[in-house]
């Protein structure tokens, strides 16, 4: 794993950066259960770029456990060599920069996915996170089969 990801202690999730960085192991080590144990009960975890037939919004830890839970079959993260964290005037909500290297299992090929996410942790748990990331760079294997229609992706 990047010298990036060893910043903070293991133990430290105080702060809504520490607890992103324990989640980015937890990533790395395939520990999904224990990635969605970060979540509120309620956590909204949205995809601002998703692709038609891809959600754009999953409400509560239970629908994103759901999402999460085959991840490792599709993508398989070795390391995340580029990740800045950036501080708000809210000090419960992070920006984060960060890339990720590995392989999409299905071909055995290499990725380099960049992405952008604003993270807001509040009580020690993930209540809401948007995920801005480039569908174009998704994996076939993970690619919606058919279209969906996602009425919770129209504008508030």
């Amino acid at each position: 794993m990047g010298s990036l990801m060893r910043e903070t202690d293991e133990t430290d999730r105080t702060t809504p950066a520490a607890l992103y960085r324990h989640s980015l192991r937890l990533l790395v080590e395939k520990d999904m259960d224990g990635w969605v144990g970060l979540w509120a009960e309620d956590g909204l975890f949205e995809f601002p770029f998703a692709p038609p037939g891809a959600p754009a919004r999953i409400e509560g830890r239970e629908a994103v456990a759901d999402y999460i839970r085959d991840y490792p079959q599709h993508i398989d993260i070795h390391d995340i060599p580029y990740l800045e964290i950036h501080e708000t005037r809210d000090p419960e909500t992070i920006v984060v920069e960060m890339r990720t290297e590995g392989l999409i299992v299905a071909t055995g090929e290499p990725f380099d996915f960049s992405y952008i996410a604003v993270v807001t942790v509040r009580h020690g748990r993930i209540t809401r996170y948007r995920d801005y990331w480039n569908p174009q760079k998704m994996p076939a294997s993970m690619k919606p089969t058919a279209p969906a229609t996602n009425p919770a992706s129209s504008t508030d």
